[in-house]
């Protein structure tokens, strides 16, 4: 049976944290985990850095003064040493932000889903694989408390404590599922393309329904949902609470396809809290009636979108490589994400490769797809060529 640390050492000021990124250039294998305060704060910080190994578990209080994640730069860019994660999409933006790039990353999440397991969850994993149970109710918790209470301090260790062995034994199962090529291209992939988050709220796209709206309706509603999301900004800036407790943008999108008239009506739509009517219900309706007037003096004008050259094929060729996937994953048994992930089928799609050499060089496709796939992708792809 395989032994666990035992205890967890917190990291608190610059001369613990710089003993311990010292200590932690030893590890061959480390278990990694991040905590933030997302769920309570409107720009989420990074409170805690977990590094766990075979002998100890390090927390590392990013909020204290001295503490920088940056310090662990040097063995996380190390691609000889294996960082076991479990779903490192959510925590590679915060060490990105903080200057620190991964390499060498064993994402048991995403193997555990290549591998076509039911349950991909980390405790899910630990209980199946360890016999291991892990508490989940801390899970929405505020980290950037301080003192951290016993429990979440528990949690937040317990995420890393165990995840040397459980990575060990999920890397082991796509050795013998003949999976460990695809998994480690698409974590190589998952660290090249982590990024610091954007801006808050830069990525704000409203969902508004197409269907029953004339075009000048539609304009008005984004106008009036695109207004809105700036001003659940300013306000949820000014609380520092996140943007969507604030106003959720199903909110939004109800406020925008049916504009209220008065506070009643702004209160009976869908996800508006009684409290944000009292708040902000007035410069709410005022946003609405002005924008109201400008449609009706026809001031208002549809987003131009930027379209290059149209590609009739590039759909065909999607619908066909989409088929084709799932084909193949049926006679292998294997998800149709282990034949073709989704950003590879995208590049495949928007421009085909012509002959092997030019396959081989789509970015993560790897040269045992090349070696399985690579005739009958080509042969499939010349048969919608690139127009337009």
């Amino acid at each position: 049976m395989p032994t666990f640390p035992t205890g967890a050492q917190d990291i608190v000021d610059a001369p613990g944290a710089q003993a311990a990124a010292r200590k932690l250039e030893q590890a061959t294998e480390l278990a990694v985990d991040v905590e933030a305060d997302a769920m309570h704060a409107f720009r989420a910080r990074l409170c805690f850095l977990q590094v766990g190994t075979d002998e100890d578990v390090y927390l590392f209080d990013t909020l204290q003064p001295g503490v920088e994640a940056s310090l662990l730069a040097p063995v996380m860019a190390d691609p000889g040493r294996t960082k076991f994660f479990h779903a490192a999409s959510g925590d590679l933006p915060y060490l990105a932000e903080a200057g620190v790039r991964v390499q060498g990353l064993f994402d048991t999440h995403r193997a555990a889903t290549l591998l076509g397991w039911p349950k991909v969850g980390l405790a899910d994993l630990a209980r199946e694989r360890l016999g291991v149970e892990l508490p989940k109710e801390h899970q929405q918790s505020d980290f950037s408390l301080r003192p951290l209470p016993a429990g979440m301090r528990d949690y937040i260790a317990n995420d890393v404590r165990y995840l040397v062995e459980l990575g060990r034994q999920v890397r082991e199962e796509c050795r013998k599922a003949d999976l460990l090529e695809e998994v480690l291209l698409d974590c190589q992939r998952m660290c090249d393309e982590a990024a610091a988050r954007p801006d808050v709220g830069a990525e704000f796209k409203p969902r508004l329904p197409k269907a029953g709206c004339t075009p000048a309706q539609l304009v008005l509603a984004n106008a009036i949902a695109h207004a809105l999301h700036r001003k659940r900004l300013e306000w949820a800036e000014a609380e520092n609470v996140p943007m969507g407790r604030m106003l959720s943008n199903m909110a939004i999108s109800d406020l925008a396809v049916k504009p209220p008239g008065n506070a009643k009506e702004l209160a009976r739509a869908a996800g508006v809290r009684g409290a944000f009517v009292r708040a902000h219900g007035d410069e709410v309706l005022s946003v609405v009636r002005e924008l109201l007037e400008r449609s009706r003096r026809g001031e208002l004008k549809p987003e131009q979108e930027q379209k290059g050259p149209r590609d009739p094929n590039r759909r065909k060729r999607e619908d066909a490589l989409k088929a084709w996937r799932a084909e193949k994953a049926g006679a292998r048994k294997v998800t149709p994400s282990v034949v073709l992930p989704n950003p590879i089928l995208d590049t495949l799609a928007s421009k085909p490769p012509v002959n092997l050499e030019e396959l081989g060089t789509v970015p993560y496709i790897g040269e045992k797809r090349v070696r399985l796939y690579g005739e009958e992708l080509l042969t499939l792809l010349a048969q919608y060529p690139v127009q337009g």
